[in-house]
């Protein structure tokens, strides 16, 4: 990478890091809750772009669809009252399925393109993948101390792009899914899970009363399935033509580049969160 992208990609990722941090910091969850919804929807729009959506009333249409998903996930969910986390649970237990589907068909492309490329059905992987993560990301910050919780949820996110960034970038030579994406490489699939070693030796020292193998089990898996976000956006974005979701966020390309590992990452930590006893 040319050092002005380089430069431009570093200070656009210090803006989103200090808009979030300040969001986590003086925002009740409720009402992060709701700014989250306003991104989940430039998502959205992005998501349309990628289906080929060209007409103003198709891509309104398929937001306003998104919109009402969102409020009726929400109210479902409690966020007006009392929070519900087992219905939180069952739509994390059916995104981390999806997921699932998504890696067969990752592994499947271009061939596998025939069940998932239609409009429709790209349109309804698309509202189900983005209201999941939503429905996640308030899940997590509805929790005791969630607001710590979801940072860290973030940061293993992040580790592993970072990671796989740097080692792609230094040692690479393997192909992890050279149709799908040719840049991503098995050194920085390792990578990215190497840097994930030091967060849970921190998470170790700061809560020494939490056993340290409950961090492994819920770290290492949802960095392994942030990758998925990242090769399955790769691939429609390769079937559609296109290079990035939008240029919204210089140097990153659009919101989708940026939250694809988190839509694949995130209702798996929810859910593990809850099976390990540590909301």
């Amino acid at each position: 990478m040319k050092a002005p992208m380089l430069k431009q990609r570093v200070f656009t990722a210090i803006a989103m890091v200090a808009v979030l941090l300040g969001m986590l910091i003086t925002l009740s969850p409720l009402w992060f809750s709701l700014l989250i919804m306003l991104l989940v929807m430039v998502a959205g729009w992005e998501w349309s772009h990628l289906l080929k959506i060209s007409s103003v009333a198709g891509r309104t249409g398929y937001l306003g669809l998104l919109l009402l998903s969102l409020l009726v996930s929400g109210y479902c969910l409690g966020l007006h009252s009392t929070f519900d986390f087992e219905l939180g649970q069952q739509i994390s237990l059916l995104a981390v399925g999806l997921w699932a589907i998504i890696f067969l068909w990752i592994q499947g492309y271009p061939s596998s393109a025939i069940l998932w490329s239609p409009k429709p059905v790209l349109g309804l992987i698309g509202l189900l993948l983005l209201v999941a993560t939503w429905a996640a990301v308030a899940s997590i910050l509805h929790s005791n101390n969630g607001r710590w919780l979801l940072l860290m949820a973030i940061l293993v996110i992040a580790l592993a792009d970072i990671g796989g960034y740097i080692a792609g970038n230094l040692m690479g030579k393997h192909k992890l899914a050279p149709i799908v994406s040719p840049g991503k490489t098995w050194e920085g699939f390792a990578g990215g899970l190497i840097l994930q070693l030091p967060l849970i030796i921190a998470l170790a020292w700061l809560l020494p009363d939490t056993d340290i193998k409950n961090w492994f089990i819920l770290v290492f898996p949802v960095a392994l399935y942030s990758v998925l976000g990242d090769l399955f956006e790769s691939m429609i974005k390769r079937h559609s033509g296109v290079k990035d979701s939008s240029q919204l966020l210089p140097g990153h390309g659009g919101v989708l580049d940026r939250i694809d590992g988190i839509m694949a990452g995130m209702p798996l930590f929810a859910l593990l969160l809850s099976q390990l006893s540590l909301r």
